[in-house]
């Protein structure tokens, strides 16, 4: 049986064919002016780029966005680096994002860049989470060495990650 996601993707994708083909026919079988012509083929082409990206992170691609402020680890895959193949490495995050201290209700996969610091961190957070002690993380930007913070650009910021036990949720007293 083939799964939900990938099926509508192919839907989509037929759809998509139908609709550059209907196109095709109005370009090449009416009299509209030709200018008319490339800015439906430019309006065509630019939505269906958008609601691939708009679709990609529905079916399971990591969150292009930065890392939340607090989260909860859920689990993490470790693609180590390989120099020979020319291979930066990754890390993949599961994570619920919190909002006023509470969990959202959908968790999201985000990728980031992989550090050995990191895995050592990750990998011990997911030990203790599997040992039954959820774990709450929180971020915070790190600054490189030298230089002035203010000079070098956004993207030259590492990310600072802290995990630590999750409280458990005190009952009130009879």
């Amino acid at each position: 049986m083939i799964p939900a996601v990938p099926s509508q993707l192919l839907l989509l994708a037929i759809v998509y064919a139908l609709l550059a083909f209907l196109l095709l026919v109005l370009c090449l079988g009416t009299r509209w002016r030709w200018s008319l012509k490339v800015a439906l083929v430019l309006v065509v082409s630019g939505f269906y780029l958008f609601s691939y990206q708009s679709l990609r992170g529905m079916s399971g691609w990591p969150a292009d966005d930065e890392l939340p402020r607090k989260f909860i680890l859920l689990s993490a895959v470790f693609d180590e680096p390989s120099p020979g193949r020319g291979h930066p490495g990754a890390i993949y995050l599961w994570v619920n994002p919190m909002k006023d201290n509470q969990p959202l209700e959908m968790p999201r996969q985000f990728k980031l860049p992989y550090e050995k610091d990191l895995h050592r961190i990750l990998g011990d957070g997911v030990k203790k989470a599997r040992d039954g002690n959820t774990q709450m993380g929180e971020t915070e930007p790190r600054r490189g060495e030298g230089g002035l913070a203010w000079l070098r650009p956004a993207g030259d910021d590492k990310l600072q990650l802290k995990l630590s036990d999750l409280p458990r949720a005190q009952l009130p007293e009879k």
